[in-house]
This record gives C-alpha cells, sequence and structure tokens, in this order.
C-alpha cells in the first residue's frame, strides 16, 4: 500500500515515514500541498492520503477538497488543530478519518488498517430499504436518483441505514465519523438530519424514513 503524506514538519515525516514501513506502508512525504496536488493528478497509484492543515502555500481544507474533486482516495487528516468545528469542515470537505496531533503513530496504523479493510476489502454497493449505497463513490441512489448528498450527509445517512430501526442519539451519531458534540445544545447533527430529509423527500411530521424519538435522537424506520 503506498500513502501519500503531506506535512510540512520533516521530523513528523521522518517519524511517520519509518513507523509505518514497520507494516510494509510506502510513505511518499510532501512538504509542499501543491507539489502534492500535482502528483495526485498524474499518479494513480496512490491508496491512501494522510493530510495536515497547517500547511503552507495553501490551506489543508483547501487541499482536501481539491484531493476530492479529483479522486475518491480515503483521506486522513493528521492535525493538531482538533476542534469540533475543523473537524466538521473536514468532514464536508470528504476527509475520511480525523486524528488529532499528538498522537501515538500506531493509532494512525489502525486508523489506516480499518480505512483499507473498508474501502479496499468490502463490495462496493449495497442495498437498503430501496437505498443504493455505493461505500467507495459515497453515493446514494433512490428511486434512480443519486441523492447528492454531501461527505458528512453520507456518512450519517449510511450510519443510520447500517442500523435499521435502532434509536441513535445525536452523540452516537457524530462518533460514527469522528465527532464529538459540545454539549446537548449543539444542532450540528440536527441540520445535517434536516437537509437529508428535505433531499429524500421525508417530513418528519409524518416520516417515512427518518424519525425524530423525542429526547434520544434519530431512527431509520423505512
Amino acid at each position: 500500500m503506498r500513502i501519500m503524506l503531506i506535512e510540512d514538519d520533516l521530523d513528523m515525516q521522518e517519524l511517520l515515514r519509518d513507523f509505518l514501513a514497520n507494516y510494509d506502508y510506502e510513505v511518499s512525504p510532501f512538504a509542499k500541498p501543491l507539489e502534492a496536488l500535482q502528483e495526485l493528478r498524474k499518479e494513480n497509484h496512490y491508496d491512501i492520503v494522510v493530510l495536515d492543515l497547517m500547511l503552507p502555500q495553501i490551506d489543508g481544507f483547501d487541499v482536501c477538497k481539491k484531493i476530492r474533486q479529483m479522486s475518491n482516495i480515503p483521506i486522513i487528516i493528521s492535525s493538531a488543530r482538533g476542534n469540533l468545528g475543523d473537524k466538521v469542515v473536514a468532514f464536508e470537505y470528504g476527509a475520511d478519518d480525523y486524528l488529532a496531533k499528538p498522537y501515538e503513530p500506531k493509532e494512525l496504523v489502525i486508523r489506516i488498517n480499518a480505512i483499507i479493510k473498508r474501502v479496499y476489502n468490502a463490495p462496493s454497493k449495497k442495498e437498503v430499504s430501496g437505498f443504493v449505497i455505493d461505500e467507495h463513490l459515497m453515493q446514494i441512489v433512490f428511486d434512480g436518483h443519486n441523492l447528492e448528498l454531501t461527505p458528512i450527509e453520507f456518512k450519517i445517512f449510511y450510519f443510520l441505514l447500517q442500523n435499521p430501526k435502532k434509536v441513535l442519539s445525536r452523540q452516537a451519531i457524530a462518533q460514527s465519523f469522528g465527532i464529538e458534540l459540545s454539549g446537548e445544545k449543539d444542532r450540528t447533527i440536527d441540520m445535517h438530519i434536516s437537509n437529508i430529509r428535505s433531499k429524500i423527500f421525508d417530513d418528519s411530521k409524518s416520516a417515512k424514513y427518518i424519525k425524530s424519538v423525542w429526547g434520544m435522537g434519530y431512527q431509520f424506520i423505512g
């Protein structure tokens, strides 16, 4: 497996390159994100991108967005910026995982292995209650139409579809894609659920697919 590491800290580059080599991962480090983007445009044999956010030339969020526009390659954010807002933006821009520095390199290996198992060893498509899910493309098709979900909407709806009939708390839904809500008044998940409902034409007052369970969370009932 080949990993593109976009990280301007040379000590961090060396640490991760040497550590990941112990697990038979070949790491290609890039200190300049524009060079990494150019490499991705001409090379398609990388398997995962590990991306820092605090970079020269261009902000890491913009790098993430540009990568996702050209490729479905998995992206792991590796950054000292670990607040909720940064995590939400990263997932909105198409990141697959978020690892806040400092962390043990072994945890990065665990995250990489999980993504490899999920993305490269699992069947691409599955169907739940008429919703056709393509995990590789991060798309859900219903009644012949792509729902045009954002990456974070895809992750939320996919989590609901994977747990039919279960009542899932807002915190559990948030944790499924790697963020922690700031408290009971945090309406991040509610906002995304509302967007998903509008795309599947589901009325919250007479729900056919996503039911609100007062004081608890949400339930896929389709």
